[in-house]
């Protein structure tokens, strides 16, 4: 399963040597003017307030949910077995500043590998991969026509430009579904937007880092934790409201009115599109703008995570399903969890608009759906789960998706837009204000630092 990356962001241009935070926990200061409200317990806020605190800052965490960690969410529903819900991975652990802040935690890391897969045709069954299989073949028409789509005289929705660009409709129901495989895997999956919305110009403008992905068996909650420890934090405090004064900020939630000097808002993008926060005087244009073009929540990633009594899998990291063509995103990708945790688990994953349409559904028709997929690959004697664990992003009304993607009709500047301070008052963070690192924890974690060196600098 390969991954399709056109600028290669090195750890020294995004000046990660030294970002694991000292919480060496200093003395908040009574000046009013350094103290700071974070909206958001995610991991941009948890870094921004880390930051800040350290250098003495009197800062509050504002945490809607009963919990931090934002789209960071390990469940511990199975007390012998956590599962993440969220962000699973520290991707491309060489360089990225999240194996930097584990290292110093102490955590546990294991290496997930994408060339570790078996691949199975909904209709043919178990399929060859290599070089020169119809699967190689399709997968290399593909990228292909990835790269003419950069090149087009005018942007378009990247769906419609491959399928016109490999000829889709000529050919054979096989490679239909091979070709709508790849495009899931490539683009819906990654991305958490329907490839039918992405930009076929900028759907994959992000940087990247070296290495495998690792995985934190113990939770990913722990990385969080590691990073609030001795903060400030409110949890249950919906913002509703952020008023920007001459000489500060009023912050409104359900229950009390708090001033501060500054504030910084690292909601996920789809909390803005749903406008849940009033923004008094309004957002600059340029703001709105972005928020209206970028996307987020009308695709969608999800995980269904299913316990069984034994393992009957095979034992690659990977196990791919290419399923029918009226299927395409249907539980195409599956995580061999057993390897990592020791316990019979896996991992399947819905993407794009089949998975904003699963997360409506019931658990048990979604189980039922994972279940059909797993027979056709294994044969019907295989035994039901005993337990199963299903988020739904798309359905949270402190998320409205799992991340956000460059649709189509807006641009990478408008990640800058949607990241820039507003009169030394109101900053801004989270993973789509990151204009190479979008859809990653990563790039939530350096956003948030970012903001908080934005905070600095105004009373430097």
């Amino acid at each position: 399963m390969p991954l399709t990356r056109r600028a290669l962001v090195s750890a020294s241009v995004l000046g990660v040597s030294a970002l694991a935070p000292g919480l060496g926990v200093a003395a908040a200061t009574a000046d009013p003017s350094r103290r700071v409200l974070v909206v958001g317990a995610g991991i941009a806020g948890i870094a921004a307030a880390r930051s800040l605190a350290d250098q003495g800052y009197a800062v509050t965490v504002l945490e809607a949910r009963d919990r931090i960690g934002g789209r960071i969410h390990t469940s511990r529903i199975w007390p012998d077995l956590p599962v993440e819900l969220g962000a699973s991975w520290i991707h491309e652990r060489d360089g990225n500043p999240l194996t930097a802040v584990a290292t110093q935690a102490g955590l546990t890391m294991v290496s997930t590998d994408y060339d570790s897969a078996v691949t199975y045709d909904a209709r043919l069954g178990r399929i060859p991969t290599g070089a020169g299989s119809a699967y190689d073949r399709m997968l290399r028409r593909i990228e292909a026509g990835i790269r003419r789509g950069y090149a087009l005289p005018r942007d378009t929705a990247l769906r419609g430009h491959l399928e016109r660009s490999i000829g889709l409709a000529t050919l054979d129901e096989a490679q239909q579904r091979l070709a709508n495989h790849h495009i899931v895997s490539l683009a819906d999956d990654e991305f958490a937007g329907d490839s039918a919305q992405l930009s076929a110009w900028y759907w994959d403008s992000m940087g990247g880092f070296e290495g495998l992905d690792v995985v934190l068996p113990h939770g990913y909650d722990r990385l969080v934790g590691y990073l609030a420890d001795g903060l400030d934090i409110r949890l249950g405090a919906v913002v509703r409201r952020v008023d920007r004064l001459a000489n500060g900020v009023r912050v409104h939630t359900d229950d009390e009115v708090i001033a501060a000097a500054r504030v910084i808002v690292t909601v996920p993008l789809g909390v803005l599109k749903h406008a849940a926060i009033e923004f008094h005087p309004a957002l600059p244009p340029r703001k709105r703008a972005a928020v209206r073009a970028l996307g987020m929540g009308s695709g969608t990633l999800t995980k269904v995570w299913l316990r069984f009594p034994d393992t009957f899998w095979d034992t690659t990291d990977w196990i791919e399903h290419v399923a029918d063509t009226d299927e395409r995103g249907r539980f195409h990708q599956w995580l061999n969890a057993s390897r990592l945790t020791g316990q019979p688990l896996v991992c399947g994953f819905l993407g794009g608009a089949y998975a904003a349409r699963a997360e409506t559904w019931t658990d048990a028709r979604i189980v039922a759906e994972a279940m059909e997929v797993l027979r056709t690959m294994y044969g019907a004697r295989i035994p039901d789960p005993v337990g199963w664990q299903i988020p739904r992003w798309s359905r949270d009304p402190f998320s409205y998706g799992s991340y956000s993607f460059n649709a189509l009709g807006s641009r990478p500047q408008m990640r800058n837009d949607l990241a820039g301070p507003i009169a030394g008052r109101v900053f801004f963070a989270g993973e789509a204000t990151h204009r190479s690192l979008f859809a990653t924890a990563h790039g939530a974690y350096l956003s948030g630092l970012r903001a908080a060196r934005q905070v600095r600098a105004v009373d430097e």
